[in-house]
C-alpha cells in the first residue's frame, strides 16, 4: 500500500534537529524560488536559501521553522534537510524579523569579504608590478 504521508528529517551539523512523521506537505525556500513537496512528488533534490521552512502534519497543522543556506533530498516518503542552522517553536513573525536579520548580517560579511579580497588583489598587483621593474 502506497503512503500517503512524508517523513521530515531536519538535520544539523552537530546532530538532528527535528524528525517529524506524518508530513502531510512542505515548502522550502530554495535558489529557484519556493518549492512545493507532496508525497506522490518525484525523487529530487533542491539548493535550499536561507527562508522559513512550512510544513503540515495531520496531528499538528501547519508549522514553521527558519533555516539557514542547505540542502534538500526527497527519497521515496523521507524528506531529509541538511542546514547549517534552524529555529523552530516561535511565532512565525519572530522567525521572519529572525531570517531579516541574518540576510543583513549576511551582507555585512559579503561586503566585507569583498573588501578584503579587492585589498588582497591590489597588493598582489602592486608586488607583480614592483617584480617586472
Amino acid at each position: 500500500m502506497e503512503t500517503n504521508l512524508m517523513q521530515l528529517k531536519i538535520l544539523l551539523p552537530y546532530g538532528v534537529f527535528a524528525d517529524i512523521k506524518n508530513v502531510k506537505r512542505i515548502v522550502a525556500e530554495t535558489t529557484d524560488g519556493s518549492y512545493g513537496i507532496l508525497p506522490r512528488r518525484l525523487d529530487c533534490t533542491a539548493a535550499l536559501v536561507t527562508g522559513i521552512l512550512v510544513y503540515e502534519t495531520e496531528d499538528e497543522g501547519e508549522k514553521y521553522i527558519a533555516v539557514n543556506d542547505g540542502i534538500l533530498i526527497k527519497a521515496g516518503a523521507q524528506v531529509s534537510i541538511s542546514v547549517r542552522h534552524a529555529i523552530g517553536n516561535a511565532p512565525l513573525g519572530k522567525l521572519r524579523a529572525m531570517v531579516e536579520k541574518e540576510m543583513v548580517e549576511l551582507d555585512e560579511l559579503e561586503i566585507n569579504a569583498r573588501n578584503v579580497m579587492a585589498k588582497l588583489e591590489t597588493g598582489f598587483l602592486r608586488n607583480f608590478q614592483n617584480l617586472r621593474r
